[in-house]
């Protein structure tokens, strides 16, 4: 099997980003305890605590957190956990599958002590409290020894993730998994040797170590950390990227996750990686992980988190490292262009960033990017569009520094009917423009919130009571409580863009061509086409009801409203209404020469 470049599969997905600890919680039996956070910040293993209730305000101290009013509610936030699991994600592949999505990111789920897991504490073991029996999974691990592959036992969170995969595929879905290759957390198995004996530990040279345990000097033991972060140790590197112990180590695991029986049986695991901080790690470690990916399955999708200028990203995209990035430009661009007010940009602007973004890649890459509008990082969407003209959204720690809810500038209420509205028509731009779109979990049940930790909050089911968001972060309380529910407007906006976008190939690998810029009226009409099949978008950006008229288009066939207006004159223009930041979608017979991919 020859390995493509990007895989034909990722340029026709859909992404739904799945936070594990916070989407369901399928089994009660396997919550985590407050032993369990051992390692994790912020290292308080003596106060309070209990299971957090998933309905609750995500603002309001519960009883036990009462109990200690000394700490703020930052501290609380960090603390919770909701017992979200695998068993959980599998209950709900069917309203996956009823969505529309057809490929899954998972947060990480290796095993570490924090609800975010980027804090690993193995790379080849599933977290014991997302898997059906914890106790047992410790006990087992007790007697294996990480740094002999020979001796890793599997586990039954390991083997819960094979069902999970099992029953993904089943369903002609893809799974992928965060790779975090960057650092560990202190539970690590191996940084736990090295705080141990130190120069005595045959892992000494795997870290960033800047002073050891001496009497004689006063010095005591430190090490370098991810940003500065104590509770993530980095790998040490050299001119070849990760160096050889963590190296070996890494790709052990890799192929533990791809081919979990070692027979080529490559349905039984994983489709491919999500890369943590990849711009932390040099060049020719991805290189090389990616030839020992390729060997292993030549359709697995790689794509990274790196968030830069386009300069920047160009060396990973060229057919040696990733497949395609977590397409943050995009977000960037869109965000100045469908939420900003004062500093918004113009349309001839964002068609000249959008085609800039387009043509910086090798031709086919542009398709299999993931196009996300917000993540587990980020201020949810919602609450982005409304908090419009702050710290931009790509000067990425300004703006997260900013979109803090403890700023009290920041709007943290339920969107408002005119953001909602502005949210459906940035949805319906990101199932029709070229690349893979990427839904960050309860985007389309109607969720809110500011930057980490309260994007972070427990998905909203249809069938379950929420309580309302009565509080603010400083314990006060809002002016009227905000109703808390699954919106099934919004669910069934986003249900039918995505089957739209799986009926039509013209939307998933068809060519680009721009049809219509208008800055005064803030009209952007586009058309996708693959085959005969061409399909036209036009968007109004405006808070106005506008009129459109396209030149030199045939046979206009509404897709999204049945018996919409379109009036054509003796000259054969089309002519047609565009409700206020929404949209039209026509079918047409295609009458132009082929476009070049994404042109």
């Amino acid at each position: 099997m020859i390995a493509q470049f990007p895989p034909e599969w990722a340029k026709k997905a859909v992404w739904y980003q799945i936070f594990p600890e916070r989407f369901c919680n399928g089994n009660p039996d396997n919550d985590p305890t407050l032993a369990d956070q051992r390692g994790a910040w912020p290292h308080d293993l003596s106060e309070p605590w209990q299971i957090h209730p998933w309905t609750s305000d995500w603002y309001e101290r519960q009883p036990y957190e009462q109990a200690h009013p000394h700490r703020d509610i930052w501290f609380h936030l960090q603390r919770r956990r909701y017992g979200g699991d695998l068993q959980g994600i599998l209950n709900k592949l069917d309203y996956l599958q009823d969505l529309g999505v057809t490929a899954l990111y998972l947060c990480p789920v290796f095993s570490a002590p924090s609800s975010h897991k980027y804090d690993g504490a193995t790379y080849h073991h599933i977290d014991p409290n997302l898997g059906p029996d914890p106790q047992r999974d410790r006990k087992a691990l007790a007697k294996e020894n990480p740094a002999d592959p020979s001796t890793w036992i599997w586990t039954q969170a390991d083997l819960a993730l094979l069902t999970l995969i099992q029953e993904i595929h089943r369903r002609s879905m893809h799974l992928i998994l965060d790779g975090v290759f960057n650092h560990v957390g202190v539970t690590f198995w191996a940084f736990q040797d090295l705080q141990e004996k130190q120069q005595r530990s045959a892992y000494r040279d795997w870290f960033k170590v800047t002073s050891w345990d001496d009497p004689l000097t006063g010095k005591t033991f430190d090490y370098q950390g991810w940003f500065g972060f104590r509770e993530l140790p980095e790998w040490k590197q050299d001119t070849n990227g990760i160096v050889q112990g963590p190296r070996d180590y890494i790709f052990q695991a890799t192929r533990r996750w791809m081919d979990p029986y070692n027979n080529g049986e490559l349905s039984a695991g994983i489709d491919g990686w999500r890369l943590d901080v990849a711009f932390c790690v040099a060049h020719p470690f991805w290189q090389e992980w990616r030839r020992l990916v390729k060997s292993i399955n030549p359709q697995a999708y790689l794509t990274a988190e790196v968030i830069d200028a386009i300069p920047v990203l160009q060396p990973y995209l060229q057919g040696d490292e990733f497949d395609a990035v977590m397409n943050y430009n995009f977000a960037f661009c869109c965000a100045e262009y469908f939420i900003n007010q004062k500093t918004r940009i113009s349309t001839s602007a964002f068609d000249q960033r959008l085609r800039d973004l387009r043509q910086a890649f090798p031709a086919e890459v542009a398709y299999a990017m993931q196009n996300l509008y917000d993540s587990h990082d980020t201020p949810r969407l919602p609450t982005l569009i409304a908090n419009p003209d702050g710290a931009p959204y790509r000067q990425w720690r300004r703006h997260s520094r900013w979109s803090q809810a403890q700023n009290p500038r920041y709007r943290i209420a339920k969107p408002t009917p005119q953001h909602r509205q502005i949210q459906k028509l940035m949805a319906l731009f990101q199932m029709t423009y070229v690349g893979s779109p990427m839904i960050y979990y309860g985007d389309e049940a109607g969720m809110w919130g500011a930057n980490d930790p309260c994007c972070r909050q427990p998905m909203l089911w249809p069938d379950r009571p929420y309580a309302p968001a009565r509080f603010l972060p400083d314990g006060s309380t809002r002016r009227e409580a905000e109703v808390v529910a699954f919106d099934h407007e919004l669910h069934q906006l986003y249900r039918r863009l995505i089957h739209l976008r799986n009926r039509h190939p013209a939307l998933q690998c068809g060519d680009f061509q721009t049809l219509l810029v208008n800055d005064e009226e803030r009209i952007y009409v586009f058309s996708r086409s693959c085959g005969e099949e061409q399909i036209i978008v036009a968007l109004n950006n405006s808070p106005h009801r506008v009129n459109c008229c396209l030149k030199g288009v045939d046979g206009l066939h509404d897709l999204w409203t049945e018996g919409a207006s379109v009036s054509v004159d003796s000259s054969g223009a089309a002519s047609f209404e565009i409700a206020p930041f929404w949209a039209r979608l026509f079918a047409a017979r295609r009458s132009d020469g082929e476009q070049s991919p994404a042109t």
